[in-house]
């Protein structure tokens, strides 16, 4: 008997608190799913301006980034612009120069090197990696590997400093603000990864020889995901006017 009365005890405590509990708990409204899908609430309205907020905020940090980046050389750049952009302008006056040609042209003739040289000169890097650097191929037209690589790879590297300062002129010559998008800080980030790669190849002889040769490779590959990601950029800069 005891023992039942301790169970009953116990079941009639725990049937009580559970009462009190749901005492101090609101009933559930039970306003139908239109009416509550039509008032947001407040939480939520706060959510999305904090949203909005964060994204301006974003925005206006990477454009201070990329102004401070080249706050330094923006004004002698735009003097050697500026020497440029009268004789586009009046090759346009003269109906010389299509508005396609003169939008899309830089980055048609950037984008053929860099899918052209670029990555033809990738690939020859890393059959040197392999072992295959004396091996002759379509791509070396009669050089070795070893030989064929620096020479494509310097020619593209020429082409993209040349290229890039056209690329600056066309941009003022319609009326764009240079050296203000993430267009211009992949072709900071591009050109000095090609720098590096350049001088990489004089470390190759001495004592940290290998270890200049795994760097020279290994940051090739991520000189073309730069190169890329700045084909990328260009092209949402195209589009943007």
């Amino acid at each position: 008997m005891k023992a039942s009365a301790v169970k009953i005890l116990g079941l009639s405590a725990i049937a009580l608190s559970a009462v009190t509990v749901n005492a101090f708990v609101a009933p559930q409204s039970q306003q139908s799913f239109v009416a509550r899908k039509s008032l947001p609430s407040v939480s939520s309205v706060f959510d999305a301006s904090n949203v909005v907020i964060r994204n301006n905020r974003v925005g206006s940090t990477s454009m201070q980034m990329e102004m401070s980046i080249f706050d330094g050389v923006k004004a002698p750049v735009q003097s050697y612009v500026d020497i440029w952009t009268p004789m586009f302008h009046q090759a346009i006056d003269m109906g010389l120069v299509p508005d396609f040609l003169l939008h899309w042209g830089h980055g048609a003739a950037m984008g053929s090197v860099l899918l052209s040289m670029g990555l033809i000169g990738a690939y020859l890097g890393w059959q040197i990696k392999f072992g295959n650097g004396e091996d002759v191929n379509s791509f070396t037209l009669g050089d070795t590997i070893r030989k064929a690589h620096p020479k494509i790879m310097g020619g593209a590297f020429f082409f993209f400093l040349l290229g890039g300062q056209g690329g600056i002129v066309l941009l003022d010559t319609q009326g764009q603000s240079i050296l203000e998008s993430p267009h211009a800080v992949t072709a900071l980030i591009s050109v000095g990864l090609l720098g590096c790669q350049a001088v990489l190849p004089k470390l190759f002889a001495t004592e940290n020889g290998q270890l200049a040769r795994n760097a020279h490779a290994y940051l090739g590959s991520a000189t073309m995901v730069a190169l890329f990601a700045h084909l990328a950029t260009g092209i949402n800069l195209g589009n943007s006017f």
